[in-house]
């Protein structure tokens, strides 16, 4: 006589207790990270923000920057020798060590090496700063029309860009820069040749990235609503397309602060009385192996500049391109 199927319950086992399949997940843990307020969903640049802030190559380079800003701003902060008095300098003392009131040394007329460095700062910031300024501006305007326009606009445009592009750019700005020498403020002459050589690249990644955002459900919308042109354009279409130009901005500024850097150094930048990195660079080279120092802390400062503007750069771009998260 075959035994009785014992209840569901069993022995040993409760029947008020179920059985739960293997195959039924456990809860997942409430997720870690920020929340956005008030329910609405974060923005793109609110993601970048809240990724930036945790990337220590971007904090350091923000830092260093910052610095450099406040130098650029306010040098007798952190100098109170004024290298533009001519009464500062000796030649008695000419490429002296450094000593105590003189931290970097003398250079080849006897001025104080430390105090130039930081007042040189001034001149290569503004530089790069209104360089990239006027490059985003002309180039991210042409760069919205003829991405949106198309056509024969967008033809012509391109076309001549692909003329500057095929203009070395150092070689470019150091025929601009040459050819008016003397007729200008050599800052703002430094700028123009820099400008007019530097906006094309700003034009070709504004271009790519309208065309690609005018072809999306809310620009048809907004055409749907009878949106005008520039109400498109300006409204809908540049809000979309900023990211890579920011990136791209924020290197080009390292790059244009090099680059005036040589053209100083080539003796068609900055030029004396005033004080950049590369003028002191130029100055130096001469006499480096009998004083070093003279040359190796504007160097050193430039090259810092130019990689903390670089590295904050890639933050940004890692920030805002998901695919690199």
């Amino acid at each position: 006589m075959s035994n009785p199927t014992p209840p569901v319950g069993g022995p040993g086992l409760p029947e008020t207790q179920t059985l739960v399949p293997d195959t039924v997940p456990a809860p997942a843990p409430e997720r870690q990270g920020r929340k956005p307020k008030g329910g609405k969903p974060a923005s793109l640049w609110t993601d970048a923000w809240y990724d930036l802030r945790r990337r220590p190559m971007f904090i350091i380079s923000v830092v260093i920057i910052l610095i450099l800003l406040v130098m650029s701003l306010w040098p007798s902060l952190f100098s109170s020798i004024d290298p533009y008095n001519a009464r500062t300098c000796d030649l008695s003392t000419a490429r002296q060590g450094p000593s105590p009131g003189h931290l970097f040394g003398r250079d080849n007329l006897g001025c104080d090496v430390f105090a130039r460095t930081i007042y040189g700062a001034r001149n290569s910031i503004v530089i790069g700063v209104f360089t990239t300024l006027m490059t985003t501006i002309i180039g991210g305007l042409l760069g919205i029309v003829a991405g949106f326009r198309g056509g024969m606009v967008d033809t012509l445009a391109s076309r001549v860009t692909e003329i500057f592009f095929a203009i070395p750019s150092i070689l470019g700005a150091l025929l601009i820069a040459a050819t008016f020498r003397g007729r200008a403020n050599s800052i703002f002459l430094v700028i123009v040749a820099l400008t007019v050589l530097g906006w094309p690249m700003v034009f070709r990644i504004m271009r790519a990235a309208v065309i690609t955002a005018k072809s999306q459900d809310f620009v048809v919308a907004a055409r749907a609503l009878g949106a005008g042109a520039g109400r498109i354009m300006f409204r809908h279409l540049l809000p979309n397309s900023l990211a890579p130009v920011i990136v791209v901005a924020t290197i080009n500024l390292g790059t244009f602060i090099a680059a005036e850097a040589a053209l100083s150094f080539l003796g068609v930048g900055v030029q004396s009385p005033d004080i950049s990195w590369g003028l002191m660079i130029a100055d130096a080279r001469n006499r480096f192996l009998e004083a070093p120092l003279p040359l190796v802390f504007p160097a050193v400062f430039l090259s810092v500049t130019v990689l903390a503007f670089i590295m904050m750069g890639d933050a940004v771009r890692d920030a805002l391109d998901p695919k690199l998260r």
